[in-house]
């Protein structure tokens, strides 16, 4: 038995390996699928070498450029004025900012002036006698003489003798003093020295104003000044009197600047230098971020292509035919989101979008609806 078990599982092995043989045998000869190869579709650029302008890209905060500190040189307490002392008042030129009352210091004033006055009217007497030729002009001063305007100035001396007369009696000395006072006095009420607006208020009426006290700031919102820092690279391209073109951070707003001033110094650390920007429209406001585009030197022969184009800063992809093509290129100034090159013939079919999966060779369709 165990014989004749052997022989018949000999038998179906031996049966098994002949069919499975046949089995491979037939599928050998069965042809192999066939996929479809898929070519992308690729739109491009025709490319067209000319002048093109290198655009430096800075940023800065607007200041204006007439912008005063509000301090108070005298003492006393803040009167009302016509306005408000406040932040955001408009003023016009020549009106009255604050004024600090003066009644104490004016009152102290007039004594000076009566004192002066008294000292030329006691010598009246003694420049008849001893100058009788000038003592028309002494009468006449007296005459013009007035407590409650400004202190005319003292003739002219005719000689050195009446000089050291008029000085040996204190005149000299009295009349500066007053002057210095009526100077001292002005400082009481501070004006507008140009058409403006009220940016800080540090004070309120009624408030005791301290000699050296910051009262406020005072700008004209008219125009305005940004400082940016550019490559030390461009010092030799910088210009006063370049147009700038400015905008804000969501491109939403556009100026027109233009260059007022170059710093004759180079920044050591950051191998920078500061260039200044001019720019009016009614819509700035101090303190405003912009980015500015400056227009330093045109490349010529040369084209502008996005950044995202340019393979390993060397070179790029362009159709020929219907291959894609690795070309080398010379890049000679990169911008934020784009890069100017040269080194491509003109007519060139460069990619106008970058392509995945890209290789020197690849087979690819023009879009013929965008070249």
């Amino acid at each position: 038995m165990r014989k004749i078990l052997s022989i018949i599982l000999s038998v179906i092995l031996l049966v098994g390996a002949i069919l499975l043989a046949n089995y491979f045998i037939k599928n050998k000869n069965k042809p192999k699928p066939k996929f479809d190869k898929i070519i992308k579709t690729v739109s491009i650029d025709t490319v067209k070498n000319g002048e093109v302008p290198i655009i430096i890209s800075a940023s800065g905060n607007l200041v204006a450029k007439n912008k005063i500190e509000l301090y108070s040189e005298v003492q006393g307490v803040l009167s009302t004025a016509g306005k408000d002392f406040k932040a955001g008042t408009n003023y016009q030129k020549g009106q009255t900012l604050l004024r600090i009352n003066s009644d104490e210091f004016y009152a102290s004033l007039q004594s000076q002036k009566s004192n002066l006055y008294n000292l030329v009217t006691s010598i009246m007497p003694d420049i008849r006698l001893d100058f009788p030729n000038e003592f028309e002009k002494w009468q006449s001063y007296l005459q013009s003489f007035d407590l409650n305007k400004a202190t005319p100035k003292l003739p002219e001396y005719a000689s050195d003798k009446e000089k050291y007369f008029i000085s040996g009696r204190n005149i000299t000395t009295t009349y500066y003093s007053v002057k210095n006072l009526e100077v001292k006095l002005g400082k009481y009420q501070i004006r507008a020295p140009y058409n403006g607006i009220l940016t800080e208020a540090l004070v309120t009426p009624g408030t005791l104003i301290r000699s050296g006290q910051k009262l406020g700031e005072f700008i004209d919102p008219s125009i305005y000044e940004m400082e940016v820092n550019i490559s030390s690279e461009f010092s030799n391209l910088l210009k006063v009197g370049n147009a700038v073109s400015l905008h804000d951070l969501e491109k939403t707003q556009s100026y027109t600047g233009r260059v007022i001033r170059v710093n004759g110094k180079i920044d050591q650390t950051s191998q920078t230098l500061k260039a200044y920007i001019e720019v009016k429209d009614k819509l700035l406001k101090e303190g405003m971020y912009l980015e500015a585009d400056l227009t330093a030197k045109s490349e010529h022969n040369a084209y502008k292509i996005d950044r995202k184009l340019l393979i390993d800063n060397t070179s790029v992809y362009v159709v020929n035919d219907t291959l894609l093509e690795l070309k080398n290129v010379n890049p000679v100034y990169f911008e934020a989101e784009s890069v100017i090159i040269k080194g491509l013939p003109d007519n060139t079919h460069l990619l106008a979008n970058p392509v995945s999966g890209a290789y020197n060779g690849m087979p690819v369709k023009i879009n013929t609806e965008i070249k």
